[in-house]
């Protein structure tokens, strides 16, 4: 079944595919997919705030070299200033779309709305809403989006796969609906705003990650996937084996908490002179180590010195979930450990967001632009949302309007789907399971060449029983399935060829850095046992 042509076809509904959805739709026609479980994406979920140079006292160099400082060599330089000096405009028009941000109490302070502070930033330029951020600019942005006439939104579709014309341009793409019927979704230009791959490893930041299900589906098509070794492991998520990953947010360090060992002693300023604000590959790498020698499977994060006051000004959703798990973080530290957050790699894109692929782009933190090189800093990943959101949409809006229509009658698709096939549901979950749990054992925060081969080994294994469960790799899972496995295989391999350690990738065989490093690329064509 297929749905009239759109002119703007956008796959995600976070802050990136909800921002270029508002910026386009006065001037073209929109389908925005949507799914319900974007409401548990990471776009919601980001805790602290937006990175911007919006105090009179911060400037644009200071947050370049900040940026520049904790992505390790590793970032494009051109795309930090680009991303940096459009900052403002974006946070401004964020303001006039309604999002409540945090005011600031002090009556005599140089910007009205409160800036806090995080690691690597030399200056509080973090707004925020209180410390929900992600939710109020995805629910100020989904109203906008649900009252404008010309964005067809959809929510019962999950979107499989990419479709190009003979020529190799893309003209949309296809999926199954909520009762398993194939779904065909034609448009002149398609935009991929699917999220990460933290769902490729067993513990996450958010409760529904994405497993870089978009960048697949880029990279099917013959887009480029740059940096996908670079996962940004958050340092502090909430340790609670029996219940749902919970983060808590950089800005607890920001205005003062403490890291903790087993032994109520702080470790961080014996390590960095910045202490718990030292860049994320660093504080991740630090708590994992000491996990590693200790017993409890955590450390401790204590803000309980701020004071109760403070504490619910700050941090009222932090200190309620908590409560809802029996921690009271006024009188009690935060049990805490590392867990999966960010990919700083992804679809290869330029600053309109565009891939390889013609008519194909990627925005958010499916895309690699160049920001973040080997390690994100904190709160610049809804900055980069916002910012490439909206240079995608001016360039959308300043190209001619195609003379015909895309037909779907010579088109190609990269695989096949065939939403009938009998699978065992069971089965796909434990494979699914399996690989989360090669993933973390053998390619998060310390790796090493032995464990990365026995990656490799254990994901082609695992690729051949997912064909003994469904031969045909058509089941609507299966597919899924598949371009998370494959996805793990090219991060593996990322991981193997960089001889280093760098950022976020860390190899007890490779502890130096390269004198001459940059970004990796690879395409499907340079993994051997890709299905």
């Amino acid at each position: 079944m297929s749905t009239p042509t759109s002119d703007i076809l956008i796959i995600g509904g976070g802050v990136a595919g909800l921002t270029l959805a508002l910026d386009v739709a006065d001037h073209l026609s929109v389908t925005l997919v949507r799914p319900a479980m974007d409401d548990q994406g990471a776009s919601r979920w980001a805790q602290g705030g937006i990175a911007a140079v919006l105090s009179p006292d911060d400037n644009l160099d200071d947050h370049v070299n900040d940026t520049l400082i904790a992505g390790d060599g590793l970032c494009e330089e051109e795309a930090v200033r680009f991303t940096v000096s459009h900052g403002p405009d974006a946070i401004q028009w964020l303001i006039d779309n309604g999002v409540p941000f945090t005011p600031d109490p002090d009556p005599h302070a140089r910007y009205p709305y409160h800036l806090t502070r995080e690691g690597g930033h030399n200056a509080r330029r973090i707004i925020h809403a209180d410390d929900a951020t992600g939710r109020a600019v995805v629910e100020a942005l989904v109203n906008k989006v649900a009252a404008h006439p010309r964005i067809t939104q959809r929510s019962d579709l999950t979107v499989l796969s990419l479709l190009a014309d003979p020529s190799g341009r893309c003209i949309g793409a296809q999926g199954v609906d909520s009762a398993q019927r194939l779904q065909t979704l034609l448009a002149h230009h398609t935009v991929i705003a699917t999220g990460g791959a933290s769902g490729l490893y067993r513990h996450t930041t958010t409760p529904a990650p994405s497993s870089g299900e978009g960048m697949m589906m880029a990279a099917e098509l013959g887009a480029t996937l740059c940096n996908l070794e670079f996962q940004q492991f958050h340092p502090t998520c909430l340790f609670d084996p029996d219940g749902p990953a919970f983060l808590i947010s950089e800005a607890v360090r920001g205005e003062g908490g403490h890291l903790l060992n087993e032994a109520g002693q702080r470790f961080m300023l014996d390590l960095d002179p910045r202490g718990e604000l030292a860049p994320r590959d660093i504080v991740a790498r630090a708590i994992d180590a000491n996990i590693q020698h200790g017993t409890l499977g955590h450390v401790w994060l204590d803000i309980r010195h701020l004071g109760e006051n403070a504490i619910r000004l700050h941090f009222p959703t932090i200190l309620a979930h908590c409560a809802s798990r029996g921690i009271d973080i006024t009188r009690q530290p935060i049990p805490v450990v590392p867990a999966a957050h960010y990919s700083c790699g992804g679809v290869a894109t330029n600053h309109v967001g565009a891939t390889d692929v013609a008519n194909l782009y990627a925005i958010g933190e499916t895309a690699y632009t160049g920001l973040h090189g080997a390690n994100r800093m904190a709160s610049n990943s809804l900055l980069e949302c916002l910012v490439y959101a909206r240079s995608c949409a001016q360039h959308l809006l300043s190209l001619s309007r195609p003379l015909s229509q895309p037909d779907d009658a010579n088109s190609r698709q990269a695989i096949a789907i065939h939403p009938t096939t009998h699978v065992d549901l069971e089965a796909l979950t434990a494979l699914r399971r399996n690989m989360r749990s090669v993933m973390s054992q053998h390619v998060s925060i310390v790796r090493s060449d032995q464990g990365l081969a026995d990656a490799s080994e254990a994901l082609i294994g695992i690729l051949a029983e997912l064909k003994r469960v469904d031969h045909t790799l058509s089941h609507p899972e299966s597919v899924r399935l598949r371009q998370a496995v494959t996805l793990a295989q090219l991060t593996v391999l990322a991981a193997s060829q960089r001889q280093e350690s760098r950022g976020l990738h860390y190899s007890i065989d490779w502890p130096n850095h390269l004198p001459a490093s940059g970004p990796s690329r690879l395409t499907l064509e340079h993994l051997p046992h890709a299905v």
